[in-house]
């Protein structure tokens, strides 16, 4: 067993208590827990002695974070551990449940110490809330103690802390688009809002297109790059930070785009794998990733929403965008357990003469609260894609310009301090004059 925990002071420190809230430069503020990373390809055997524990480990086994780890679940705790490895090899994490007395789990884990492996880890959970216990399980090479109860995130962070360095900048955020009906918006949103979150932060954020024959991300930055993400796709273990910044094109001061070739004399073959590759590669080097998704349902699309830290859907006000939002939600919900919501931005509402799903009923239907509804404004979107422009860049006083601004902010888990101001008195009352005209 190895010793890579690190010593703690306080019992608080033993079952973790959540940060407040952290103050960001410009007057931005974001939750400072941490996240759980990605775990890279490990083996992992658990030992449990109730079945309730056992369940929480399948759950976090299960997860996306885990896609890569072999995990296999056993019942009969530390004593069963220590009988199996009599005779089997250790893995590379072994977490044991234990609720036996002090002295007793103490002893058991020095026959377990007899059998394992060099650059085995182990990781205990116990019932005690004690700091003494978790030194001596820290002088015996135990790597993470935790209390319980315990949640899969919180399984899945201790895990995630012993396999990558917590002290260093975790990877970078992965946003997936996708539209729940092809010619919704769900390009223009993403391009959009990315603009927006890297104008607002001042971070560095990087769009992919993935829609290779038909994307729009070269249009709407007016750009037309000679390399892209096809080159990237093409030979995606070629693919590191020196290539990857040859093969991005900077739009702005923040934003970079890795666009899509966008020409129909060859054949497009992506294979899951390589799209992983890709993206893994760019938010190892940049805050925050928004992928833009094609309207198409194929292995890498569904895996690209499936392994993304948050999902966009865009969706129009009508009965086709309803059945298939509704789809992807429930698909998300199903196998993304530990994970939030998918968003829900409404497009192109109140368009002229056409009759519409209120959205009311469609975040009913869903059951998502939309984080923006966007009126319909083919003058203005029209205007901005003609001009190769982000809507704020054309017309700042435009009403989807402020909700651009808004689902930066929501996707991102942010909020505006600086927004948040003291409402006048009369406030109600000019409302009520509004309402009577």
């Amino acid at each position: 067993m190895s010793n890579q925990a690190k010593p703690i002071s306080s019992p608080e420190e033993v079952v973790g208590v959540g940060a407040p809230l952290a103050e960001l430069e410009g007057g931005f503020a974001e939750p400072a827990a941490a996240r759980a990373r990605p775990i890279p390809r490990i083996s992992i055997q658990a030992f449990c002695e109730n079945g309730a524990t056992a369940e929480i480990i399948q759950i976090a086994a299960e997860d996306r974070r885990l896609a890569k780890a072999h995990v296999s679940v056993h019942m009969g705790g530390v004593e069963a551990a220590v009988t199996h490895y009599q005779q089997n090899p250790t893995p590379n994490l072994i977490i044991i449940e234990c609720g036996l007395p002090r002295d007793h789990l103490l002893a058991e884990l020095d026959r377990l110490a007899e059998n394992c492996d060099p650059g085995t880890k182990v990781l205990i959970v116990g019932q005690a809330n004690d700091v003494m216990l978790y030194r001596e399980l820290l002088k015996r090479g135990v790597s993470e103690y935790l209390v319980e109860p315990v949640a899969p995130l919180q399984l899945m962070e201790a895990v995630s802390n012993l396999y990558n360095n917590p002290e260093t900048e975790p990877v970078g955020h992965v946003y997936a688009f996708i539209g729940a009906k092809g010619g919704v918006g769900s390009s223009t949103i993403c391009h959009n809002a990315s603009w927006s979150l890297s104008e607002i932060l001042k971070v560095d954020v990087v769009i992919a297109d993935l829609d290779l024959a038909f994307g729009t991300t070269g249009l709407d930055f007016n750009q037309d790059p000679m390399q892209g993400i096809a080159d990237a796709l093409s030979s995606p273990d070629r693919l590191d930070e020196v290539l990857l910044d040859r093969l991005l094109t900077k739009c702005s001061e923040h934003l970079s785009i890795f666009a899509a070739p966008v020409v129909l004399d060859r054949d497009y073959d992506i294979s899951v794998e390589g799209c992983d590759r890709v993206i893994d590669v760019v938010r190892q080097n940049v805050p925050y990733v928004a992928v833009d998704l094609p309207h198409t349902w194929t292995p890498w699309v569904k895996s690209v929403l499936l392994q993304a830290d948050e999902v966009i859907i865009t969706a129009a006000p009508d009965l086709a965008n309803l059945r298939n939002a509704k789809n992807i939600v429930d698909l998300l919900q199903q196998t993304r357990r530990n994970d939030s919501k998918p968003r829900l931005v409404m497009n192109m509402v109140n368009m002229p003469k056409r009759p519409e799903i209120s959205v009311k009923e469609f975040e009913s239907a869903i059951g998502l609260k939309a984080i923006s509804v966007i009126d319909f404004d083919s003058e203005t979107f029209g205007q901005a894609a003609n001009n190769g422009q982000m809507i704020e860049e054309l017309s700042a006083k435009a009403r989807s310009a402020a909700a651009f601004r808004d689902i930066a902010l929501a996707m991102s888990n942010r909020r505006d301090t600086q927004a948040v101001k003291k409402s006048s008195g009369l406030v109600p009352f000019l409302e009520k004059l509004k309402l009577k005209r």
